[in-house]
């Protein structure tokens, strides 16, 4: 079963900077993926609609799922999104809760989780940290709290990297797929990245292929795949 994590900027092409569905379903089919996880996707409402379900049309990923962070003005419903070749039974959506007060000068912004279980049963969590420290907190707790003890896989945008100690808790309960990257790999930006801030962790009982981030401009993230069996 082939897993993808992929930041789309709501579908900006990185280098035309235009919105191009076209390069975002190229992407997804050319790596082969089951199911994706999306970050920064807009829904019904929006100036751009339905991202995911376009997405879902274009790459025959017919199961998909749309979660509501937040409403960005002038623009609208905005959030994480899921596609997938197996049969959705649950979904839900889990805020992650605003630090108040907030101990930061930077740009704050409502994020949420994906908790959505598969025919097959596999739980998948999908993701997108904020910006802040405190932030980062609040996100690895409500994760923590959410997690499967089994057959649970949780991919996304963390903002932060490997050695941030923020991630302790989910380490200590999730293997990273990085240890099996042919050789180093960083996703942001996609042109030249410079940092790795995307993961696909499972739990201990599903067993983990192979993992790459391949060189791969599309958006302005790098994907990054796994192969897992459970």
């Amino acid at each position: 079963m082939k897993i993808m994590s992929f930041n789309t900027q709501h579908c900006v092409n990185y280098i035309e900077q235009r919105v191009d569905y076209d390069i975002m379903a190229k992407a997804i089919m050319d790596c082969g993926a089951d199911i994706v996880g999306l970050n920064e996707m807009y829904d019904e409402g929006s100036i751009f609609g339905r991202q995911t379900e376009k997405l879902s049309q274009l790459t025959g990923l017919e199961n998909h799922y749309f979660g509501y962070a937040i409403d960005i003005p002038g623009e609208g419903p905005y959030g994480n999104g899921f596609l997938s070749r197996y049969k959705i039974l649950n979904a839900e959506t889990i805020l992650i809760p605003d630090p108040s007060p907030r101990k930061y000068n930077g740009y704050y912004e409502t994020r949420c989780i994906l908790k959505i279980k598969l025919e097959n049963g596999l739980t998948v969590m999908v993701v997108h940290f904020g910006l802040n420290p405190d932030e980062h907190e609040n996100a690895v707790k409500t994760i923590v709290e959410n997690l499967e003890p089994k057959k649970c896989v949780l991919m996304g945008d963390f903002n932060v990297e490997p050695s941030n100690p923020v991630l302790k808790p989910i380490y200590e309960k999730m293997c990273d797929t990085e240890h099996l990257y042919p050789c180093p790999r960083k996703s942001w930006p996609s042109d030249k990245p410079k940092m790795k801030i995307d993961y696909i962790f499972t739990t201990p009982d599903i067993e983990q292929v192979s993992a790459d981030i391949p060189e791969l401009i599309a958006s302005d993230h790098r994907p990054h795949l796994a192969e897992i069996k459970f």
